[in-house]
């Protein structure tokens, strides 16, 4: 007899990746919007996180409309990181649409239409309607399979009670199907939409709670519903503008929110939408929500798409638009006039602007506890001021990246403490900024196309002085 193999069970986990910012939970304010010093993955930058503060405090409110806020600041000084905290803060109902300034040049559309979708993608309606729902506890399911297999279909009976009463259902197949999919059985507590059908599991009767000794964490318990068995509820839904656009533009309707394939989106379809959503509002049905558009180097969007901003921003159903850049005084794409950020002068007065600014070093030593924290490394005091002097002198990010480095140093030796030993060796193996051009002024003849700018009769430390 062949000997039976039973495949190997493994416990799949979802991989949660580690990102830049995955340890930021929001803006660190206090109730009244003080910033506090180290508070949900934020440190420092107090007055710009303030000033997010308050922007959120309107975006909340819902009452404003076409604002637009720009985060400006060196490199490295916690942009992303703010704006990131405003998204999480907002918390699932308010949408937060995130693009790059450079990506509108890569769409397989016009700049224009990218960004219209992306200001819709910004904007959220909140439906809201009455529906029947019957509320109760399953007492007993009787499922009637037929003697000859597809013969007829299935039938059968269902028991459900309140604490007040209780009442037989006859079962169709739509319904045997439904309850089978949710794996309904007796002493569940279940919701029926009567529109549509659809059943919804709630969880297990407190009464039941006693039924099993091996229970899963994920089991959820619940009362048994009070009262009638058929109630009226009011559902509320929130979707953005474009997914109402598309649904509304494409053949294959809501599909193409899954295949990503939306292609441009006429301005007729839009202006039907926003006729009829104006008119629920009206109607009391629905509201708008606006949300946060963050746009990331804003520098890189071209002379159309600020005057297309300027105009958008003009629009009543308009959301929050935050940008960031890190750039001074530089020119504005597709001219050559400079300008602040390289963003246009009319558009930068529409602008509420936020600094930020270099971390002190006691900052950076509390970022990179918190880092070290997110990514799970045990480090040592001495690594911690090293690692902290490291930072000040290069760069934040730069200090960031070797905190994985040095963990993997540290396992090579069989350690489990990060050490200032760690530290140094992925210092020497990894070149930051400065010692990178330290290094290409010295070897620079070696390498192609090396224009370093020399005066004649001029020594190597001229050179070395115009790029340090």
């Amino acid at each position: 007899m062949a000997e039976l193999k039973l495949s190997e069970s493994r416990d799949l986990t979802r991989i949660e990746r580690i990102g830049a910012h995955s340890h930021i939970r929001g803006l660190g304010l206090d109730s009244a919007l003080e910033p506090r010093d180290v508070s949900e993955g934020m440190v420092g930058q107090a007055p710009a996180r303030k000033a997010a503060g308050v922007i959120l405090q309107m975006i909340k409110e819902g009452k404003i409309a076409g604002r637009a806020v720009l985060l400006a600041g060196q490199p490295g000084t916690g942009k992303t990181a703010i704006a990131m905290g405003m998204a999480k803060s907002l918390g699932q109902e308010t949408p937060f649409a995130m693009m790059a300034g450079s990506e509108l040049f890569s769409l397989e559309m016009s700049k224009t239409e990218a960004l219209m979708q992306a200001f819709r993608k910004s904007i959220g309606v909140r439906i809201k309607e009455e529906t029947e729902v019957i509320e109760a506890e399953v007492v007993e399911v009787q499922i009637d399979r037929p003697a000859v297999a597809g013969a007829a279909s299935k039938t059968g009976k269902m028991t459900l009670k309140t604490t007040d009463m209780e009442t037989v259902y006859d079962l169709g197949a739509k319904m045997i199907e439904a309850l089978g999919k949710q794996k309904a059985q007796s002493g569940d507590v279940i919701a029926i939409d009567k529109s549509s059908g659809k059943i919804t599991k709630l969880g297990r009767s407190f009464a039941r709670s006693r039924d099993y000794d091996a229970m899963g964490p994920q089991t959820k318990f619940v009362q048994c519903p009070e009262g009638e068995l058929q109630k009226r509820k009011e559902v509320v839904h929130c979707v953005t503008l474009h997914e109402i656009d598309v649904i509304n533009s494409r053949t294959q309707g809501f599909l193409a929110l899954f295949t990503g394939d939306t292609g441009e989106i006429r301005a007729e379809v839009r202006e039907q939408i926003d006729t009829k959503v104006a008119e629920w509002r009206e109607e009391g049905k629905a509201e708008i929500v606006p949300g946060v558009l963050f746009i990331d180097e804003v520098h890189m969007l071209d002379i159309e798409c600020f005057s297309f901003l300027n105009r958008a921003l003009e629009n009543d159903m308009a959301p929050i638009l935050v940008v960031a850049t890190n750039r001074g005084i530089t020119n504005i794409r597709g001219t050559n006039y400079k300008s602040p950020h390289g963003i246009p002068i009319d558009l930068l007065d529409r602008l509420l602007i936020i600094s930020t600014q270099p971390y002190s070093e006691d900052e950076i030593r509390k970022i990179l506890d918190i880092r070290s924290l997110e990514e799970d490394v045990e480090m040592s005091d001495d690594a911690k001021v090293l690692l902290t002097k490291i930072g000040v002198e290069a760069s934040l990010r730069y200090a960031i990246h070797l905190i994985t480095a040095a963990s993997l140093a540290c396992q090579k030796r069989k350690g489990k403490v990060v050490e200032m030993e760690d530290i140094s060796r992925v210092y020497r193996l990894f070149l930051d900024v400065k010692r990178s051009t330290q290094y290409l002024m010295e070897y620079q003849n070696q390498y192609m196309f090396n224009e370093v700018p020399t005066r004649e009769g001029g020594d190597e430390d001229d050179a070395t002085a115009m790029h340090s």
